[in-house]
């Protein structure tokens, strides 16, 4: 099995599967079997084990956790290649941060990353931050001179900002379009300013819910195609049915239109999508062919963290 090669599709971004949260303290063996099996049924066969905000020591001890059952099932370590690390270095100002804990968010630390990346045995692939926090730019070089993909998202950045973190080795744009203000100004958003950067690949959720179809049409337009990746950013609600989920210490809801939210609030809570799920709307929403589908959403997103397509 290990030696066989990836055929299926990459998730960059997935924050728990079939019903299993992947921020809980302590994921058991069974439990992570349960998303791994999930995941492969729906024709995903890799992916970045995705921890959101949280204090340091207690992402450290979640890695730890993953790395010894990644050591002691291959079938596991074939799925997970690696972590992506989404905050804590983030913009905490309210519609930035999302369903990320505000109070955690701060600027970026190298010490505490290399704290992060002995705890994930040098496994960690991605790291997303909002470069305006102070310091943002030698963070950047130093994780990116690692082999680590630094991406910008949950972020208000400004032109300077962006430029001094694309000289720094800035090279993606998480979910691009989302974890922003539903109120902007019309032109003079980040938004707008990441679209326009052709250096870097933008990363897109495909539920026609974080972007409505005929938005994800002009935002992917907008970019080179060879920049273009798909992500499901999905949380323990992918590849199950609606319902009360957590996510981390949030409790979220999912209802028959899949969309997760926290309950009494409007902003979504990741996704309930599947990629294969994702694959069928890329045909409906864009009118993708098969082949352009399945470099999307596989050997070009690993090409974008330095991987092996």
């Amino acid at each position: 099995m290990s030696d066989a090669p990836y055929t299926g599709f990459f998730d960059l971004q997935v924050n728990g599967f079939a019903g299993v949260d992947f921020q809980q303290p302590e994921i058991s063996h069974a439990a992570m079997t349960q998303a791994v099996d999930g995941l492969r049924q729906h024709r995903t066969d890799r992916i970045l084990f995705t921890l959101i905000t949280d204090r340091i020591d207690s992402l450290c001890a979640k890695l730890a956790n993953m790395e010894k059952l990644r050591a002691v099932d291959p079938k596991i370590a074939r799925m997970v290649v690696g972590y992506h690390i989404e905050g804590p270095y983030m913009s905490p100002k309210p519609g930035y941060h999302g369903a990320h804990d505000p109070a955690l968010m701060k600027a970026p630390v190298i010490a505490e990353f290399e704290r992060l990346q002995d705890a994930a045995n040098g496994n960690i692939r991605l790291i997303t931050l909002a470069p305006e926090h102070p310091g943002s730019a030698e963070f950047i070089h130093h994780i990116t001179a690692r082999g680590v993909v630094a991406s910008i998202g949950h972020s208000e950045a400004d032109d300077r900002q962006i430029d001094e973190a694309i000289a720094a080795g800035l090279t993606m744009c998480t979910h691009l379009g989302n974890g922003i203000p539903v109120e902007m100004h019309r032109h003079d958003n980040v938004m707008q300013r990441l679209l326009a950067r052709d250096e870097l690949f933008a990363c897109f959720i495909h539920d026609g819910i974080h972007l409505p179809p005929r938005v994800l049409k002009n935002f992917v337009r907008a970019k080179p195609r060879d920049k273009v990746i798909f992500t499901t950013d999905c949380m323990a609600a992918g590849g199950a049915g609606p319902g009360r989920y957590q996510l981390a210490r949030f409790t979220v809801e999912v209802g028959e239109d899949r969309v997760v939210r926290e309950p009494g609030k409007r902003n979504f809570a990741g996704s309930s999508l599947a990629m294969d799920e994702g694959a069928q709307n890329l045909r409906k929403f864009l009118g993708w062919s098969d082949a352009e589908i399945h470099e999307a959403s596989g050997p070009r997103v690993a090409r974008s963290l330095g991987m092996a397509g």
